[in-house]
């Protein structure tokens, strides 16, 4: 059976940002971060709109705490009480003087790990999780390739510099996108302050994230800093209809360097929400294509997109899009309703930034001598309506 490539010309219906933060295309120059790798990703297609050494394994610092949250929250309850061990007592700064032997929810600890960066507190809890700390670190790794994140190896739960402990920016990336997924993630980021106690003590915590206060529609994330990775945050802000994450690794050091992240945020999310704006390339259970359909009194069926697809792009690419159609040109029947008869490969430029699956629209039963003479023997012997009896002709 021949297949058949059919090049669609996509009409872009060019959809308005709405809310109060429009993303206006405006062409604006490339972001140029001070950071040794950034990258600013679409949350909801994961379509990379710009990146600088975006796939250059870096240390990560404490922005690995945010895989660390996602990976305890997936494999313990928030209710569950930890125990606090001698190793993760003995953490250096910043931490919250959490001591040997004291019992903490799992919840409690996840606040601080995310809002003050408590490196004890990231131990706690890779430890009441994973059993260990090396054995949690694993899980995070492991985790990380489930993702699409193959260019990172976690080494410490609370990203202080290992050897080996590396990502880079478009795997820190996908593993926001991953962890912005989880509501009880989203809920912590955005606190303000909670008190909350132990058997011991009240801890009060508060939101370090000075970016949920200086750039509108800020979610978080994580910042951080250590002497090999230099200043780094990852951040995801919304306006209107779009949520972009941005991540940048190595801003600096010192007074400079801290300074230098933030800009670097915002010059690249800047540039995503100012430059690019969703349009409607593909739509659930529209037709793409009708094709014939052979051996069955269902002449045809129509293929149509599994899913729905929208993407960020910039004016300069809506006219670069195309959808190529990999799909046979004729099928044989039987064709079920619902299975894949095709492909949508989508294009910007020449980039194939999507796969959508193509679905028959219908069910076609094979009609021809060999089917008849099934239906006909199978109903004589009273056997079911699958027919446990076949009859074998020649191709003709």
């Amino acid at each position: 059976m021949r297949r058949f490539i059919a090049i669609l010309n996509v009409f872009l219906i060019i959809c308005a940002a709405g809310g109060a933060f429009p993303a206006f295309v405006r062409a604006d120059a490339s972001p140029s971060p001070a950071a040794a790798g950034a990258v600013v990703m679409d949350y909801k297609s994961g379509r990379v709109l710009w990146g600088k050494n975006e796939r250059k394994q870096l240390p990560m610092a404490s922005t690995t705490k945010i895989m660390t949250a996602v990976v305890a929250l997936e494999n313990s309850k928030p209710d569950d009480i930890a125990t606090v061990s001698r190793r993760a007592a003995s953490q250096p700064k910043v931490r919250m003087n959490l001591h040997t032997g004291e019992k903490i929810s799992v919840r409690s600890l996840l606040y601080a790990l995310m809002l003050e960066s408590s490196n004890d507190a990231a131990v706690a809890v890779a430890e009441h999780a994973g059993g260990s700390v090396e054995h949690f670190c694993d899980m995070m790794t492991e985790k990380a390739r489930q993702i699409g994140a193959n260019d990172t190896t976690f080494k410490t739960p609370n990203g202080l510099d290992a050897e080996g402990h590396l990502s880079t920016a478009y795997d820190m990336a996908l593993i926001t996108r991953y962890a912005l997924s989880n509501e009880e993630f989203r809920a912590i980021i955005k606190t303000p302050e909670i008190t909350f106690k132990s058997d011991r003590t009240t801890y009060t915590i508060r939101n370090r994230d000075r970016f949920l206060k200086e750039y509108d529609g800020a979610i978080g994330v994580k910042t951080g800093f250590t002497g090999a990775a230099g200043n780094c945050f990852v951040g995801a802000a919304e306006r209107g209809d779009m949520t972009l994450i941005s991540v940048v690794l190595g801003s600096g050091w010192g007074a400079r360097g801290k300074q230098q992240k933030w800009k670097d945020t915002k010059e690249v999310l800047n540039y995503g929400f100012s430059n690019f704006e969703y349009n409607e390339l593909a739509k659930k259970g529209a037709p793409a294509k009708t094709v014939p359909v052979d051996r069955s009194k269902t002449k045809s069926v129509d293929a149509y997109f599994a899913e729905d697809l929208s993407l960020p792009l910039a004016e300069s690419e809506r006219d670069k899009v195309r959808i190529v159609l990999v799909i046979p040109e004729t099928l044989k029947a039987p064709v079920i309703k619902g299975q894949q008869i095709g492909l949508a490969r989508v294009f910007i430029g020449d980039t194939c930034v999507k796969n959508i699956a193509l679905l028959a629209s219908a069910d076609a039963a094979r009609s021809d001598l060999r089917a008849s003479l099934t239906r006909i023997l199978n109903a004589v012997l009273g056997l079911d309506t699958n027919g446990q009896v076949q009859i074998i002709l020649p191709e003709f």
